[in-house]
């Protein structure tokens, strides 16, 4: 029988891998990767997510993408009304602050990049090689290093997928910081998935980008995660649950 890990990790981004053309009032990548252990994930953070969802669409096919729900569209076309709106986001920020799970991110600065490196690489596999570093140094420390731990992801295209799958398993069959196998196994979600691990990295990833391009902004969602990253025994996030290149 396989050691399945008590853990798993869901991953989504923010902002564009390409380097071609940078957005100069995004110009980041973000990449950030949610750890659940599976007993908090089945009793505390699904269950918590449909009753948000039952109160506020009357059922829970509804999925909680953050670009939608800024921009008050589609399933979130009532949160133009700014009473709503306030009080959808307090509670959701509250979901989010309740919610158990640990925060690992890589931050590519893509302009600094280019910079730096004559040739730069893809900074999505960038920035999943520090991402599933770390993910490795937390598992260690939970005891779980040597278990299979399932990475999902949410599908791009059949030439992404393939591009991503391709990167996953060099970097796991050695290309890392320890050079040494990592027992990960990575999973592709439909874009449709109602997942809860999902739909949770989802509203995280932005809030990092921002805080980053602009450290001294009020930041509330970032302020929530604060708590949620990977340290040190010193307590230092940065380097450790937040990662941010170059």
């Amino acid at each position: 029988m396989v050691n399945f890990s008590d853990y798993v990790v869901y991953v989504d981004e923010s902002g564009d891998h390409g380097l071609q053309s940078i957005d100069p009032n995004y110009p980041v990548f973000v990449l950030a990767f949610c750890i659940f252990e599976k007993r908090s994930y089945i009793e505390h953070l699904v269950p918590e997510l449909q009753r948000f969802k039952f109160r506020h669409f009357g059922h829970d096919q509804v999925i909680l993408h953050e670009t939608d729900i800024r921009k008050d569209r589609h399933d979130f076309a009532f949160l133009k009304d700014k009473k709503q709106k306030q009080a959808f986001i307090d509670e959701l920020t509250g979901l989010m602050q309740e919610a158990p799970f640990a925060l690992i991110s890589s931050v590519i600065r893509k302009a600094d990049y280019c910079q730096r490196y004559p040739e730069p690489g893809n900074p999505y596999h960038v920035a999943l090689t520090f991402g599933l570093e770390r993910i490795y140094y937390y598992l260690r420390r939970h005891g779980q290093s040597d278990a299979r731990t399932h990475i999902v992801v949410e599908k791009r295209g059949k030439r992404e997928d393939d591009e991503l799958e391709l990167e996953f398993r060099r970097i796991c069959d050695g290309a890392n910081y320890r050079q040494r196998e990592l027992p990960f196994e990575l999973v592709f979600a439909d874009k449709k998935s109602n997942s809860a691990g999902l739909q949770l990295a989802d509203l995280v990833a932005r809030p990092i980008g921002l805080h980053v391009l602009r450290p001294e902004k009020q930041n509330r969602a970032f302020e929530v995660l604060q708590e949620k990253f990977y340290q040190s025994g010193n307590g230092n996030r940065e380097g450790w649950g937040l990662k941010i290149h170059p």
